[in-house]
């Protein structure tokens, strides 16, 4: 029983990391006086599952809601998987809390985002941007309307 739980525990960690790798681009929902707000981003994960980053100008929407109310939900559909692909579809939503990058950490992952989105180069380097890294607590999976589960990384074996 162990051992067939591990597996697909494994197995949904890798299917998570499939998808975070193959896409680019995400929808970032925030909250601000109790008005909700969407804002497409480009992310890159770090550190295995456990976090997304992403970089905004600090004067936005965006920036300000998170500000206020660190609680985030991070979007992404998986547009690789699907029809003529092995993979099936799926729509993963990441829940967690966003937290301003330490400067200690700022370079090594900013080096990474940018071997990710290249163009994003002087946009990063720009004293107005902030780039933030959310610590996921959970990711829900969706693969069909009536197939949506949740799972919480604190379970999860790989770091």
């Amino acid at each position: 029983m162990k051992e067939s739980m591990a597996r697909q525990s494994g197995e949904i960690q890798d299917t998570i990391r499939r998808v975070l790798e193959r896409n680019r681009l995400a929808v970032l929902a925030t909250q601000r006086n109790g008005q909700p707000h969407a804002s497409l981003i480009a992310f890159t994960p770090l550190a295995g599952l456990r976090f997304l980053a992403f970089a905004t100008y600090r004067d936005t929407l965006k920036y300000e809601s998170i500000r206020e109310d660190r609680r985030v939900a991070i979007f992404i559909e998986d547009r690789e998987g699907g029809a003529g692909s092995s993979n099936p579809r799926l729509v993963l939503t990441a829940v967690g809390e966003a937290l301003k990058m330490p400067e200690e950490e700022r370079q090594a992952y900013s080096v990474l985002h940018l071997a990710r989105h290249p163009d994003h180069e002087r946009f990063l380097n720009s004293p107005d941007c902030e780039f933030i890294r959310v610590a996921i607590a959970s990711y829900q999976v969706v693969s069909s309307i009536s197939d949506a589960r949740w799972y919480a990384v604190r379970e999860f074996t790989d770091p």
